[in-house]
């Protein structure tokens, strides 16, 4: 016989649970005492939402969910930014909290919170154990679930006086959840009317989503566009699943992608769209997107197909083995009735990229441009790093900028659109893969609502880069009073002198650097990145009026 507590710390070891990212309190204290003889490494947050944001971080660069922990009440509550993010985002995260005791369940019981009932609709699924025997049965179900069909956040909610009672552990052999079963493999006929739009198509464009990153299919990927010859656009959830330095490649599509990806996407007669959502910021006005291209539409999930566009093939599977049954289907076909030509749509694509690259203009004298400070960081890492944004202009212009040739190298918040994502992020991204240099780029109004994580990372040693792109304002708010409110500017003014960024990061233990001219840009870089013991932070003065 084991108590709750021990079952459950038990539980998540036999699931593969190597780091927990949390607060103790007292609901969930219980839990805390077996983990001082566990192998899994718990690392001690400042935050309740910064200990789900590392979660999510860890989760993207290391397909394994992220698990955070936290108390009952405002504990549970914090989490519920970071379970929403990852939720929007496909991101696996198990959320473990503890409740109040069952007897005062529903008496407005201290720091009582129906976690449950508040998270249901941005969670895959959740659970309020109140049976101990149950506990390893529910944690492996709650693995399960966040990692298979259309990943997702899950939530186990445990009451303390669970935590305490005796409980009998047995892992189960098997998961039964009658149902739940995703189709993963798909419709062969749906593949074969797929083929037949391809291979008719004169201007077929591949719109690939972040799914296509959940299924471990950047590999395959590469195979199935050089098999079509198509052109390739990848969302901001997709950086990387596809290389920028493919010939390819177009880059970001929407309404701050590159211009030959929005153009090639309008004028397109084919949309292949494999685990993207025709999102809102894609496609601006549905009605105008695209308008003479027919559309095959590949999800995980069959409620995204058909939600936001209608597919004329549409394929429920798992986009690794969609991609590789395409990429099958359309060599057979090139090998029996010849490769279609698709020489002239490339050329006219690659017409649009020479003519419109993402550019800016740096005057030598003049203040810092954002996108120099992204371009000379980009130099700097020559590719070689995992890089993690905020949500922002910055954010736009680290996906315009920054060069992203291998999957799982790229970090952010994008359905939620999460300010303070990137520290906390940054934090479980290294601790996910700590031999790989991390680097964030973040802004001013982002840094200063997780900026406390300095503090686990300093303690915990875990080394990597803050950019603050300081341009003293909520930018991106502040573009769109310029562009749509006559320049009625109202509070999106964060004065640069308060908080003092490189006194700040040093309060923490970190190294604070500061850069306000184009000349201190590449030594401040070069300084930075030197360091690998602790995390540092770089101010970057920029220009408050650049825009993106």
């Amino acid at each position: 016989m084991t108590t709750g507590a021990q079952s459950l710390i038990r539980s998540l070891e036999h699931a593969g649970c190597e780091v927990i990212f949390g607060i103790p309190g007292g609901a969930i204290l219980p839990a805390y005492d077996p983990l001082l003889d566990s192998p899994i490494r718990h690392i001690l947050m400042r935050h309740e939402q910064g200990a789900g944001h590392a979660a999510e971080g860890y989760a993207h660069v290391t397909g394994k969910p992220g698990v955070c922990m936290a108390t009952s009440g405002p504990g549970a509550t914090n989490l519920v930014t970071p379970l929403a993010d990852a939720f929007m985002d496909s991101v696996p995260i198990v959320a473990i909290t503890g409740q109040v005791p069952r007897p005062v369940i529903g008496n407005d019981a201290f720091q009582e919170a129906d976690i449950c009932g508040i998270t249901m609709p941005v969670t895959k699924h959740n659970y309020k154990v109140m049976d101990g025997d149950q506990i390893p049965e529910v944690i492996a179900e709650a693995f399960h679930l966040a990692t298979t069909g259309r990943p997702g956040p899950v939530l186990v909610d445990v009451p303390k006086d669970v935590l305490q009672s005796d409980a009998h552990f047995s892992w189960p052999a098997s998961i039964n959840l009658p149902g739940y079963r995703p189709t993963e493999r798909p419709n062969h006929r749906q593949i074969a009317a797929a083929t037949a739009l391809i291979r008719a198509a004169c201007r077929p464009v591949l719109y690939v989503g972040g799914g296509v990153l959940k299924a471990r299919a950047a590999a395959d990927l590469i195979a199935l566009a050089e098999a079509i010859g198509a052109p390739v656009v990848t969302t901001l959830m997709a950086r990387g699943a596809f290389p920028d330095d493919h010939p390819l490649c177009l880059g970001m599509p929407g309404m701050h992608g590159s211009y030959a990806a929005v153009t090639a996407m309008q004028r397109a007669d084919l949309l292949i769209n494999l685990g993207a959502r025709f999102d809102d910021r894609v496609t601006g006005r549905l009605d105008a997107f695209a308008p003479g291209a027919k559309v095959v539409h590949a999800d995980i999930d069959p409620a995204e197909i058909g939600k936001n566009r209608t597919a004329d093939v549409p394929i429920v599977g798992d986009a690794r083995t969609v991609i590789v049954e395409l990429a099958r289907a359309v060599t057979g076909a090139n090998a029996k009735e010849g490769r279609v030509d698709l020489s002239a749509w490339r050329s006219q694509v690659d017409s649009w990229r020479r003519r419109h690259p993402i550019s800016y203009d740096q005057d030598l004298g003049g203040p810092v441009k954002p996108q120099f400070v992204v371009d000379r960081f980009n130099e700097a890492l020559g590719g070689d790093a995992v890089v993690v944004t905020g949500v922002g202009q910055h954010q736009m212009w680290a996906s315009q900028i920054m060069s992203c040739n291998k999957p799982y190298s790229w970090v952010t918040s994008g359905g939620l659109g999460t300010m303070g994502f990137a520290v906390p992020a940054a934090l479980g991204a290294k601790v996910g893969r700590p031999s790989e240099r991390v680097v964030a780029i973040d802004g001013d109004g982002c840094f200063q609502m997780t900026a406390q994580e300095l503090a686990t990372a300093t303690l915990q040693r875990i080394p990597f880069v803050v950019a603050i792109l300081n341009n003293e304002h909520l930018g991106m708010v502040r573009q769109w009073q310029e562009l749509f409110y006559d320049e009625r500017y109202s509070e999106v003014h964060l004065p640069p002198e308060v908080p003092d960024y490189v006194r700040l990061a040093e309060a923490y233990g970190a190294i604070g650097l500061r850069a306000g001219a184009v000349d201190d840009v590449d030594g401040v870089i070069d300084k930075a990145l030197g360091i690998d013991d602790r995390p540092c932070v770089i101010d970057f003065r920029v220009d408050p009026e650049e825009m993106c």
